[in-house]
């Protein structure tokens, strides 16, 4: 079945990236947005959708990757994923919508993906920003990318240096307000006593030293996103206060009477355990649920398999310019043995470190060492020597690889889907890991 004309003509009318594809994911028509952003070539019409997007030989849902296309034939409906996609600058995150378009028998007979660069998130290193591609720091980009466009509250949950504040202003940036101010708000550095007066504002005269009005946080974020951040800290009698604010959309300066209204989005986050915090009476619980409308799991760096080497080149670029130092092989295996209970922010600060051992042009793995021994807190055991990768990066240190995959593959009880999870990979890339153990 061929696809009318004017739809063709319809989708080649739209600003945004389109391609139409039939239900065995052969690409029927792509609009100019699409080859513009995505495939200059225009040959592509008639070749499959992964095989241009992901340069997969099969379908997206068999190489360990989500496929809305398998999740629209079982739904019937539209469907939402985020994906990597090779595009003219690389690979890049996308954000696709797929909807269904029935034929005459009222089944699904094409399929339409609209395509919006998710700008927020790289999948290289970069100079700011998120940066990641393991499946963990994907479902998290998806939760952003899903809840993002949304009015609902979001409250971001996670281990102390996860990149908490990163992922507000991910939310911020891919919303209808990323034009207007993103206003953070340290809970845990404001007193009890000042707390009120620094979110809503004062009148002049309402307290000693009040010599003139001021606005609060809430109006300077108005139009745009007040992010509180480390939100289990606030003092209980200003929950009330916060809680009336997310109910009515109204507070008051301190010393007034008059009743403002607040135009504004609320993220929070917080590494306190919120449940723990509210058996003890120490949060309340209804304050809980006007925050978590929509709960985000940062993941911690130590499930973000992969990740590594594209976190560390990109932070040592920003901690060590402007020199540009290069990492060895080595080095890198030798910060992916290491446990990072600080997450993100312990891993910059020991690059910032191991930057500064360094005198030649590329970091070392005794660099690290060195780092590492130096920042380590007195009377603090040494951790257990991980297994040290050799100074070179030939065929010991490939080596090295496959014994670890080999533990790895002996010790897991399930089948491939579930250890490519695992690993943080697709199943097509533990295939070939697999093969080269042959």
């Amino acid at each position: 079945m061929k696809p009318l004309p004017e739809l063709t003509a319809f989708l080649e009318g739209l600003t945004e990236p389109h391609i139409l594809f039939d239900a065995q994911y052969r690409i029927l028509a792509a609009n100019a947005a699409y080859r513009r952003q995505f495939s200059p070539d225009r040959s592509i019409v008639g070749r499959h959708c992964y095989e241009v997007s992901h340069h997969f030989a099969v379908p997206c849902d068999q190489a360990g990757e989500s496929c809305p296309l398998a999740q629209s034939k079982i739904s019937g409906q539209r469907e939402r994923v985020v994906h990597l996609h090779h595009t003219r600058q690389g690979e890049e995150y996308v954000n696709i919508e797929l909807s269904p378009l029935p034929g005459e028998d009222g089944q699904p007979a094409f399929y339409v993906e609209k395509m919006e660069p998710l700008k927020v998130a790289q999948s290289q290193p970069a100079s700011q920003g998120l940066i990641g591609r393991s499946a963990a720091f994907q479902r998290m980009l998806g939760l952003v990318a899903r809840v993002a466009p949304s009015r609902a509250t979001v409250l971001l949950l996670g281990e102390s240096g996860t990149g908490k504040e990163l992922v507000a202003r991910a939310v911020h940036e891919a919303s209808p307000r990323a034009s207007k101010p993103l206003v953070a708000v340290d809970c845990s550095s404001l007193p009890e006593t000042l707390f009120e007066s620094e979110l809503f504002g004062h009148e002049r005269g309402a307290f000693t030293g009040a010599t003139a009005s001021k606005g609060g946080l809430v109006e300077a974020a108005s139009g745009g996103t007040l992010f509180l951040d480390e939100v289990g800290d606030i003092p209980l009698p200003m929950q009330v206060k916060l809680l009336r604010l997310l109910e009515t959309g109204t507070y008051r300066r301190v010393g007034s009477s008059e009743l403002r209204h607040a135009d504004i989005r609320v993220v929070s986050a917080t590494h306190r355990d919120l449940d723990r915090l509210i058996a003890e009476g120490k949060f309340r619980e209804d304050l809980y649920h006007r925050l978590s409308t929509f709960p985000i799991q940062l993941p911690p760096l130590r499930e973000r398999r992969g990740d590594m080497a594209l976190l560390a080149p990109a932070l040592i670029e920003r901690v060590a310019a402007p020199r540009r130092l290069g990492l060895s092989p080595a080095a890198l295996a030798r910060l992916e043995a290491q446990p990072f209970p600080g997450n993100v922010r312990e891993l910059r600060n020991l690059l910032e470190r191991t930057a500064l051992m360094c005198d030649g042009d590329v970091i070392e793995a005794q660099h690290v060492d060195e780092a590492i021994a130096t920042g380590r807190l007195p009377g603090r055991p040494e951790p257990a020597a991980a297994p040290r990768a050799p100074a070179t990066a030939g065929e010991e240190l490939r080596e090295a690889g496959r014994e670890v995959l080999r533990a790895i593959v002996a010790a897991h009880q399930g089948n491939r889907a579930a250890l490519a999870a695992k690993l943080g990979i697709s199943e097509r890339s533990l295939y070939r890991k697999l093969k080269s153990l042959e």
